[in-house]
């Protein structure tokens, strides 16, 4: 049993699942086991570890972490909390961020303090031959704010070379909205532009060039919202993550989560896939990790003095994902997220103007509108065959030089087959 409450069986059973379905464990230590001084008490770290180690789990770390964590993966530049089909996660409690140490627990851990604990935690990785050369993942700042810059800017001051990325947490909204409608209103999409602006000043002020992850994403803090982060509104919140954190090229999301704790699910009690969960799916089978520049024209305007242009339509492209056989080398995935309340028409351009099309359409089943739980493809629900097997995710062709029509509220994904383009062929 490790620091008095985790027993070794529920580690094995925790890597067996992760490494049965491919995948990789990150696993975060408890930071606030303390000793009277307030230092970080590693008395049962380093039996934690050299288990692992007898057992050759390979395992990366970190300390410290969101209420709740996860199993993860990276095969590819983006990474998900989603089931085997695409990636996975397990969530497990843990403690609180750390510049919220003080109004959760009672227990103030300042940056210097925290620094030296990410120290202490790679000497003892080192002391372990295993895990010589494993990867630490911190600090995980809250959202960036005051207190959270200042704990992250100490932080990397002080430990930045320590750790293998730099992690922090991005939460749109409190959990009190209450209305579908507003998870698209474009102020509130275009906070994590924002924030990850702010986050990325500080590490490269310290550590240029240092990779910086989004350690935590929901829609909403303390769980999420009922009946509303598990819906096809979330969704927009979601793609709009994807694509703002690719374009500021973050290689690494980890969200929350996949069921159990809040409402912020992926999968519902019967583990029958939610919403956000057919999105990743479809993601992930479409979208490869290099991004596409996109110039649209009647997006760019010029705004009014003291007034803010905010998108509506939201547009992003990618090469299409190499893992999937269906489409050669060179072919484009655009994915577009339509916040209007009307239809909307997009005309490629140029070298897209006469390829053919396959459209991925995804929308609201049933009478519920945004907060439907059920999503349908090109006008089929979405739904399992079985326990076990996935429906055909069957695309619609559009003939070459046909409109894309977006629906009002809807998001879609659109291959370009055979475009051959050079920056995706490589």
């Amino acid at each position: 049993m490790f620091c008095g409450f985790f027993p070794a069986r529920s580690l094995d059973k925790l890597y067996n699942f992760a490494d049965c379905a491919g995948l990789h464990l990150i696993l975060g230590l408890n930071a606030l086991h303390r000793n009277p001084d307030n230092s970080w008490n590693t008395s049962s770290t380093l039996s934690l570890l050299k288990y692992s180690a007898g057992k050759k789990y390979n395992i990366s770390w970190e300390l410290g972490n969101g209420q709740y964590r996860s199993i993860r993966m990276l095969p590819s530049t983006l990474l998900f909390k989603i089931y085997k089909a695409t990636l996975c996660a397990w969530t497990i409690p843990l403690t609180p961020k750390p510049n919220a140490y003080r109004s959760m627990v009672g227990r103030a851990v300042n940056s210097t303090q925290l620094a030296q604990d990410y120290t202490r935690l790679r000497t003892l990785l080192h002391s372990v031959r295993y895990y010589h050369r494993a990867h630490l993942f911190g600090p995980n700042a809250g959202r960036p704010r005051k207190n959270a810059m200042l704990l992250l800017d100490g932080f990397m001051k002080n430990a930045g070379s320590v750790v293998d990325a730099v992690t922090w947490q991005h939460y749109y909204m409190d959990g009190r909205v209450n209305k579908a409608e507003d998870f698209l209103k474009t102020r509130l999409l275009d906070t994590l532009t924002e924030q990850i602006t702010k986050v990325t000043k500080v590490v490269n002020t310290h550590t240029p060039g240092k990779k910086v992850w989004l350690g935590g994403l929901a829609p909403a803090w303390t769980g999420g919202i009922s009946n509303l982060s598990d819906t096809y509104a979330a969704g927009f919140l979601w793609m709009n993550t994807l694509g703002v954190a690719a374009v500021q090229g973050m290689d690494v999301i980890l969200r929350h989560s996949f069921f159990d704790y809040g409402y912020t699910h992926l999968v519902d009690q019967h583990f029958n896939p939610l919403p956000d969960y057919w999105f990743s799916l479809i993601f992930k089978r479409l979208v490869g990790p290099r991004v596409l520049a996109v110039r649209v024209a009647g997006l760019q305007r010029k705004p009014q003095p003291g007034r803010v242009i905010r998108d509506k339509l939201r547009i992003y492209a990618h090469c299409t994902s190499y893992n999937n056989h269906n489409y050669v080398r060179g072919s484009i995935t655009i994915y577009i997220i339509n916040l209007h309340r009307s239809r909307k028409k997009i005309k490629l351009a140029g070298t897209l103007r006469n390829k053919t099309v396959h459209q991925f359409l995804l929308q609201p089943y049933g009478p519920d509108g945004l907060r439907a739980k059920h999503v349908q493809l090109n006008g089929e629900k979405l739904i399992m065959r079985d326990n076990e097997t996935f429906p055909e995710l069957k695309p619609k062709t559009l003939r070459a030089g046909r409109t894309i029509a977006m629906p009002p509220m809807t998001i879609g994904f659109y291959v370009i087959k055979n475009i051959n383009a050079y920056a995706c062929r490589r």
